[in-house]
């Protein structure tokens, strides 16, 4: 996927989860933070990130933050709504007969649902944008939501659906996904019983630019 009007800029600070404000071009900007999770091992005053200026008329902020540059130097991509977009143009090159985004499923909108030949599948996506030491964790904040999309893919694995939790890692250089269990408990327990379940745990590894994100 790609983005259209990128700028660079330099992070001053965060004032809550929805703006930031950065410097570019030498003056101050409040822009919208296209995240909402905490992001502090990569938000700090001074480091580099990146804007898309969508155009959208009535906006109250011009710009979107959607990358940051970690002190390591590796790039990450923080846009929340990237991974849906990327795993469907990836999904769409996989063989499968049918596929629908936002497919129902029980209380739940689960992310894909896919069909090939008598097969059908369940896909939930997640974003991993928190790094340790080489390794992804999620997530990085409490989220009762992504517990409660990981039981229903259990359930449909019981109903025989093929279900598959997909992690998109919006970095390069991190191969595998752990559950933050020390941000969340509960989300690592449903995660290990999800496993137990026979539910498919896939780790998809991307390549960031400033202006694009793509699996590899």
């Amino acid at each position: 996927m790609k983005y259209e009007n990128i700028t660079r800029a330099v992070f001053l600070k965060r004032p809550n989860r929805f703006i930031a404000e950065v410097e570019v071009d030498g003056h101050k900007e409040t822009v919208h933070v296209k995240n909402t999770g905490r992001c502090r091992e990569l938000l700090i005053p001074g480091c580099e990130v990146w804007l898309t200026e969508p155009g959208t008329e009535g906006r109250k902020t011009k710009y979107d933050l959607i990358a940051v540059r970690k002190s390591t130097g590796v790039l990450f991509n923080i846009d929340s709504q990237a991974p849906n977009k990327v795993v469907k143009e990836w999904l769409y090159g996989q063989g499968y007969d049918r596929m629908i985004p936002e497919y129902t499923y029980g209380d739940s909108r689960i992310d894909f649902y896919m069909e090939r030949g008598s097969e059908k599948y369940l896909m939930e996506v997640k974003g991993c944008t928190l790094e340790r030491d080489g390794v992804g964790y999620f997530p990085d904040a409490p989220t009762e939501r992504g517990v409660k999309h990981i039981h229903e893919l259990i359930r449909a694995k019981k109903e025989g659906y093929r279900a598959i939790l997909a992690f998109a890692i919006q970095m390069d250089g991190v191969k595998e996904v752990r559950a933050n269990v020390a941000t969340h408990p509960e989300f690592g327990e449903a995660l290990s019983e999800a496993e137990k379940s026979g539910v498919e745990i896939l780790f998809l590894q991307c390549h960031v630019e400033p202006d694009e994100l793509v699996i590899r």
